[in-house]
């Protein structure tokens, strides 16, 4: 969405300093577990519970429709990703909405490597924003879906000649992450016909980030900029970009800082630098704030299957959403009395930014079944899914997803007990790999779940659910639908992969 030009959380306190006014409506929460007696060998642990946060949307399927999930997985297999493409759309207007109310344009890249749905991309397109693409198969599927060509942003260090060409071709935004990617972007305009040119940013290596393997620092920028300069480069240069790990705000303004004296370098040098992207790294909330702080207060290794805690976690339950921090930035002190938005528009800059998780928020759930559920010797439970921890890959990083699961009746044909019985229990995949586990933490349910059972994770579009999938143990790949809300109001439900069965 291109705005008319019009008149981690380091510092989680200071990012919560928002203006109301750009809060967008929280997410129905799901209904914690009720609280019951542990049991014996467990019964002085309390395991704190964190249920997920669910648009309205997914809550009408998951707890007002439980009863087609069962059917969907009978068709499609488990585990099942169900997407909504109409949350990404929800997603750009709210936080456009916080972009248009400062005086700066600004365009939004799609940051299409947080999740490998279509759907996900169309709705970038129909939503009017252009979309980040890291590959060149990421490039031929926003192609696919309709993109306006010239408003693709091709991100990463290591492109191929093929993956050049066929930018160059479209007219493309390069960002370019070295000298040497300059160099190969020169030959492939040798080897082009002589009215071919390139589209570029100058990828910056922030001072805070001096082992980086990303980007370029003072010395490669400047070289860059002579190269540029010459007045035979047949690459023009639209203005410089970085993207820094985490979700702090303030890392991102003194690079923003450190940006603009090389902006009035490249224009004093006769080129017309008009962008600043500053990548992505806007935070999500996946659970209440109250109950992820309590979460974090109370938690040991106990609460964990593994005995032990992870080192690190995403900020789960933050306190800011990503309309927030996108206030907090433009509003952030940066120079000469001015903020960000003033500094950039003062400067005749247009901001780019490459949201990827933060624009499929709630956009997706994943559906696993049970097979089956395995006591332990101290009165826990394993849950064995027909699945694995591929298609839930937060333990792959060391770390945990740290939203609960939800128990959805199945189709099991097993009796149940007249009289729920409570328990704890983590959650494994179906592979031959000890480490293959989705969920590590102790998991109280209401009852003991059966094989047929359905678990749900919610809101697994960002880097969650397909990042790591494969074919292990020849198991077929997931597969994806997308959920369609019809103009009576009813979902319809279609392929989202490239099977049409």
């Amino acid at each position: 969405m291109r705005a008319q030009h019009h008149g981690e959380l380091a510092d989680l306190a200071g990012m919560n300093k928002v203006t109301a006014a750009h809060r967008h409506a929280p997410p129905v929460r799901a209904a914690a577990p009720t609280p019951q007696p542990q049991p014996a060998a467990t019964a002085a642990k309390v395991y704190p519970a964190l249920p997920p946060l669910l648009d309205e949307a997914v809550a009408a399927l998951v707890h007002a429709s439980p009863a087609m999930l069962p059917g969907l997985v009978a068709q499609y297999g488990s585990p099942l990703h169900l997407v909504w493409p109409q949350r990404l759309e929800d997603n750009v207007r709210k936080l456009a909405a916080v972009l248009q109310s400062h005086p700066m344009p600004f365009e939004i890249f799609y940051g299409a490597k947080v999740n490998k749905s279509p759907a996900l991309v169309r709705a970038a397109v129909q939503a009017g924003i252009g979309v980040d693409v890291s590959s060149l198969y990421e490039a031929g599927d926003a192609l696919r879906a309709g993109a306006d060509p010239t408003r693709l942003c091709a991100t990463g260090p290591a492109k191929t000649r093929a993956f050049h060409k066929l930018l160059m071709d479209n007219a493309s935004l390069i960002s370019v992450d070295s000298l040497q990617e300059l160099q190969d972007l020169d030959h492939c305009l040798q080897s082009a016909g002589a009215g071919q040119g390139a589209r570029v940013l100058l990828r910056y290596r922030p001072h805070s980030l001096p082992t980086s393997r990303f980007g370029m620092g003072a010395g490669d920028l400047r070289a860059g900029l002579t190269r540029l300069a010459n007045p035979e480069a047949r690459m023009v240069l639209e203005g410089f970009h970085f993207h820094l790990s985490g979700y702090a705000v303030e890392p991102r303004v003194q690079a923003v800082r450190e940006l603009l004296p090389w902006v009035h370098e490249a224009r004093r040098m006769g080129l017309s630098a008009r962008m600043l992207d500053i990548g992505g790294g806007l935070p999500i909330r996946y659970v209440d704030t109250a109950a992820y702080s309590a979460f974090l207060a109370a938690q040991d290794g106990a609460h964990y299957r593994s005995g032990k805690v992870p080192t690190s976690f995403y900020p789960y339950g933050g306190p800011v959403d990503a309309c927030m921090w996108m206030e907090q930035l433009l509003c952030s002190a940066c120079t000469e009395g001015m903020t960000v938005a003033q500094a950039l528009n003062a400067a005749g800059l247009t901001l780019a930014i490459e949201p990827g998780r933060s624009l499929v928020d709630q956009a997706a759930i994943s559906v696993f079944r049970a097979t089956r559920v395995k006591p332990l010797a101290d009165g826990r439970y394993v849950i064995f899914v027909e699945g694995s921890s591929f298609s839930a890959c937060e333990t792959w990083f060391g770390s945990e997803f740290l939203v609960d699961p939800l128990l959805v009746p199945g189709d099991g044909n097993g009796p149940r007990p007249a009289t729920p019985q409570a328990c704890h229990a983590y959650i494994a995949g179906h592979s031959c790999l000890d480490d293959d586990v989705l969920t590590h933490r102790w998991i109280g349910f209401a009852r003991v779940p059966q094989a047929g059972d359905l678990l749900v994770y919610a809101n697994t579009a960002g880097y969650q659910m397909d990042l790591l999938e494969n074919e292990f143990h020849r198991h077929p790949m997931p597969r994806r639908i997308a959920v369609i809300r019809t103009a009576t109001g009813a979902m319809a439900f279609s392929p989202d992969d490239d099977r049409t069965e």
